[in-house]
C-alpha cells in the first residue's frame, strides 16, 4: 500500500458538514506527524491519553450537572447523570487494556519523548481530584443539613432507602470506580515499565500509590467500618458455625 495516500486519507479534507462541526481537521492533527513516531505504538500511546482526557472533560462536566441538581434535591436527574458517569469511567479504565498492547521496549522508547511527563500532569485528572470536596458540601448541605440528617442516620438509625440514601451511594460507586482508575493506571505502570526501578523512586508512581488509599467521601466508607463494630459487639467477631 501507499503509506502516505492512505495518512493523507486518514486526516479528511476537512470540508463536509460532519468534519467542520467536529473540527476533525484539528482533531486529527493533534497526534504526532506519521513520519516523526518512535515506533508503531506512539500513536496509540498519544489517542489513547488523548480520549481519555476528553473522557474527563465530559466526565468533570456531568459532574458540574449533578452538583447544580443537588441545590434542588432532583435526584432523578441526579441518579440519571450518575449512570453517564460511571460507563465514562468504565470506558477510560477499559482503554488500559489497549497500552497494555505496547511492549516494554517500545514503551521506553516512547519515555524518551515524554520528558518528565506523567499522568500527574493530566488536566482532567487534577480537575476531577479537585471535585470531590464541593460535591460532598453540596450532597451534605442539601440532603443531610437541610432535613437534620446525618450518614448514620441514613445508613443505619434512620434507614429507609431514601433519596438522600441513593444518592450517597451514587457517590460511593463514583468513588469506588475512580479508585479502579488509579489501580488500572498503576497495573499499566509496572506492565509497562516495573514499579521496583531505581529511576522511580520518589517520582509520581510513588504518588500514585498513595493514591489508591485516598477517598472522596471518606464518610461514607467509615459508616459501613462503625456499623460493623456495632454488629459485631452485639453478635461477636465469630458467629457459629451452621454446621454443628
Amino acid at each position: 500500500m501507499d503509506r502516505h495516500h492512505f495518512y493523507k486519507k486518514m486526516q479528511g479534507e476537512g470540508n463536509t458538514d460532519y468534519e467542520i462541526y467536529l473540527n476533525t481537521r484539528t482533531l486529527l492533527s493533534c497526534q504526532g506527524d506519521f513520519d516523526e513516531l518512535c515506533n508503531g505504538d506512539e500513536l496509540q500511546f498519544q489517542i489513547v491519553h488523548q480520549i481519555q482526557e476528553l473522557l474527563m472533560k465530559l466526565l468533570a462536566y456531568t459532574l458540574l450537572d449533578i452538583d447544580t441538581y443537588m441545590q434542588t434535591e432532583d435526584t432523578n436527574r441526579i441518579l440519571t447523570l450518575f449512570k453517564r458517569v460511571y460507563r465514562l469511567q468504565e470506558k477510560m479504565i477499559q482503554l488500559f487494556s489497549l497500552l497494555d498492547t505496547m511492549s516494554p521496549k517500545e514503551y521506553l522508547e516512547i519515555r524518551l519523548k515524554l520528558g518528565g511527563g506523567s499522568g500527574q500532569g493530566s488536566p482532567g485528572f487534577k480537575t476531577l481530584a479537585e471535585m470531590g470536596k464541593p460535591l460532598w458540601g453540596s450532597f451534605k448541605s442539601n440532603y443531610l443539613d437541610k432535613h437534620d440528617l446525618t450518614v448514620e442516620k441514613i445508613y443505619d438509625d434512620d434507614y429507609t432507602h431514601s433519596d438522600a440514601y441513593v444518592v450517597a451511594e451514587a457517590l460511593a460507586d463514583y468513588d469506588e470506580l475512580f479508585q479502579r482508575f488509579r489501580y488500572h493506571h498503576l497495573q499499566h505502570i509496572q506492565r509497562s515499565i516495573g514499579l521496583g526501578s531505581k529511576s522511580l523512586k520518589g517520582r509520581p508512581v510513588q504518588l500514585l500509590e498513595k493514591g489508591l488509599n485516598h477517598r472522596f467521601f471518606p464518610e461514607l466508607w467509615e459508616i459501613r467500618n462503625k456499623m460493623t463494630d456495632r454488629w459485631t459487639s452485639q453478635y461477636g467477631e465469630v458467629r457459629d458455625s451452621l454446621n454443628r
